[in-house]
């Protein structure tokens, strides 16, 4: 349920799905559907595109673009079509200050590579990290970390985000390459370094879903402001109680 009073008048959030066909599973189109409840409630006007596969994409459009994960067929053709149609489209989004979040699938494609054995998958290069499937198990569990965005945001704190990992691939980050955070439990990029994601100012890839925003609103907000060029406070508070609970029941089903 949301305050009567909405904020910022007249602001839409402009949202581009990339490959929402084919990089939609784990229920990650719950995203979407809790970013544009959450601007609806606040008298934020919504708009959603997408962008499939033989579509360019132009980078000027949007306030926030977001690729979810797919199964590894469906993620080779998602690749090449970044490469040919969609490359310089998210790059110039990027230096622009637009959002661009990557969850599982994404998340590899944001990086440089996905080595499946002598196959390499190149990505868009936005986050400085490569991907590699090694032997050994998958890393599957419910997770937990602890996201610092103090670096993006002055007042923001640390908090936690907590969802579901299902991952075979390992993702390891450059020398000088943020996380976006620290595990606190489960198994995160590669089940041994201790931290999850990766973040630039603008640009995110993470291994939680379940779907990710769901479960963290916070973070939810936390997008919506950074899209719309707002700081800390500027968005209305909304109701959270069942929002709330949902994340302390993340939170428990990890252990934290």
């Amino acid at each position: 349920m949301a305050d009567s009073a909405p904020a910022t008048p007249g602001s839409t959030l402009r949202v581009c799905a990339l490959y929402p066909d084919l990089m939609n599973i784990y229920a990650d189109r719950g995203n979407l559907i809790v970013l544009e409840r959450r601007c609806a409630w606040r008298g934020i006007g919504f708009q959603l595109f997408s962008s499939s596969l033989g579509e360019p994409l132009d980078g000027g459009e949007h306030d926030l673009f977001y690729i979810g994960g797919g199964q590894d067929r469906d993620q080779r053709l998602c690749a090449e079509d970044l490469i040919e149609n969609k490359r310089e489209g998210l790059r110039a989004a990027a230096a622009r200050g637009a959002i661009v979040l990557g969850v599982c699938g994404g998340y590899q494609l944001l990086g440089h590579s996905y080595a499946l054995g002598e196959e390499e998958i190149p990505g868009v290069g936005l986050l400085d990290v490569r991907t590699v499937r090694e032997d050994g198990p998958r890393l599957i569990g419910n997770v937990a970390i602890e996201a610092s965005l103090d670096e993006m945001d002055a007042n923001a704190e640390e908090r936690v985000l907590a969802g579901f990992e299902n991952h075979g691939g390992r993702t390891y980050l450059a020398e000088g390459q943020a996380p976006l955070g620290r595990v606190l439990k489960g198994y995160g990029n590669d089940g041994r370094s201790g931290v999850e994601g990766a973040r630039t100012a603008n640009t995110i890839g993470t291994y939680l879903h379940g779907p990710l925003l769901p479960k963290n609103v916070w973070f939810a907000d936390w997008l919506i402001s950074r899209a719309l060029g707002l700081g800390p406070g500027e968005l209305a508070p909304l109701e959270d109680g069942i929002e709330r609970q949902t994340h302390r029941s993340a939170r428990q089903a990890a252990g934290v």
